[in-house]
């Protein structure tokens, strides 16, 4: 065989090897699934976006953590087999829980065949007479209906429970992997001062303000009032994304009036609120609340993946402190 001979041959043998290793699985031979890094320490999955903050600021470099939930919040969200692809080699799964993503950790944690992987249910580690009442409606396997909480899931949004939250997640890291407790603790103690000054910033802000209520625009604020002293006294929308009819829509508008409330909160994920607008123009055109005004309040549910970092918590939770510190009066 000449020399132009063997090299056609040798450059087949090398396209058809680059086709192969092209299909072949990410992890083979590796040790990688293509999911998780191949190093050591705890496989973390989270659900949303708070609670990966929370935990990747503790985890540091000792344990990986990875976010289920981006441009889909937990209202709507519907795992796939991609999604039980990521669990199925975690060893820890963090939920915001109170019966807001427990259905959606179980069934993923069914797809993904994981049998040691240990949910840890957030909210239920905070005190039970500190939680409020509440309602929301999910969609759940296609098919939309109402879901009685009893309990109001919305706990991420009181910087005073992110701090009891980040704390179970580090005792949960310490358990998993004690080689690096010291470590966790330390992270998880530099992290919760960044949530105390938090707190306390918010509190600066919103100091000397005279008129504290708003309407929200879905249930999701009682926690934040309740952390910056704060009074909801409606929501626009009980179900998020469902426009209220016409007779909602005038309770609103005469709530507004009765109560004295100027300020109507609005929602990043929702762009048009039309309803809120409608109560607004309203108000302007025919009177009974003096300078009304919407206010837009990021309730934290979703965030595209190129924006979610580990400051991403506080930097949101700031955006709408800076917004209500300009709106209230």
């Amino acid at each position: 065989m000449n020399a132009m001979r063997r090299y056609q041959w040798w450059l087949v043998g090398l396209t058809a090897l680059g086709v192969v290793l092209a299909v072949l699985p990410l992890g083979c031979g590796g040790g990688s699934d293509g999911v998780w890094p191949d190093r050591p320490g705890p496989k973390v999955v989270v659900s949303f976006a708070p609670v990966y903050c929370w935990a990747v600021n503790v985890a540091g470099d000792d344990a990986v953590v990875k976010n289920m939930m981006t441009t889909t919040g937990p209202h709507d969200f519907n795992p796939s087999d991609t999604d039980a692809r990521l669990v199925r080699k975690a060893d820890l799964f963090f939920i915001n829980g109170l019966n807001l993503d427990n259905e959606i950790a179980a069934r993923m944690m069914k797809g993904s065949g994981n049998t040691r992987l240990k949910v840890i249910d957030l909210g239920s580690r905070l005190p039970a007479d500190q939680l409020l009442e509440g309602q929301c409606n999910h969609v759940h396997g296609g098919h939309d209906h109402p879901h009685e909480h009893g309990t109001d899931p919305h706990v991420w949004l009181n910087p005073d429970y992110a701090v009891l939250m980040t704390e179970a997640i580090r005792d949960e890291l310490k358990a998993a992997d004690p080689d690096h407790a010291a470590n966790y603790d330390r992270r998880a103690a530099e992290y919760v001062g960044k949530l105390r000054a938090l707190k306390a910033e918010g509190v600066a802000k919103l100091a000397g303000k005279k008129d504290r209520k708003l309407i929200s625009f879905h249930e999701s604020l009682s926690y934040f009032a309740r952390s910056f002293d704060l009074t909801v006294s409606g929501v626009v929308q009980k179900k998020p994304g469902q426009e209220p009819n016409s007779e909602e829509l005038r309770d609103l508008v005469k709530l507004c009036r009765e109560k004295q409330v100027r300020l109507l909160a609005v929602e990043p994920q929702y762009t048009a609120n039309t309803s809120a607008a409608a109560i607004l123009n309203e108000l302007r055109r025919n009177g009974g609340v003096a300078d009304p005004a919407l206010v837009e309040i990021d309730p934290l549910e979703t965030v595209t993946p190129q924006a979610l970092t580990p400051a991403w918590y506080e930097e949101r939770m700031r955006a709408n402190l800076d917004a209500l510190a300009k709106e209230l009066k």
